[in-house]
């Protein structure tokens, strides 16, 4: 992912900066417990396709 579009982009829930996990291919929002998926290196910035932070832990 290129640094400088990260830079730029925030969770479209919060506005709050996102945090690129790099193995698995995922931009976390922290405040929302929600992960974006990074496909074929275009961010998915939908809630709707975003995954739960918080179901893994159940």
């Amino acid at each position: 992912m290129d640094p400088r579009l990260l830079d730029i982009l925030v969770c479209p829930v919060c506005k709050a900066k996102l945090d690129f996990d790099k193995p698995a291919q995922e931009l976390i929002c922290k405040p929302c417990q929600l992960a974006y998926p990074v496909r074929d290196g275009i961010p998915i910035m939908m809630q709707d396709e975003a995954r739960s932070l918080t179901e893994q832990q159940g």
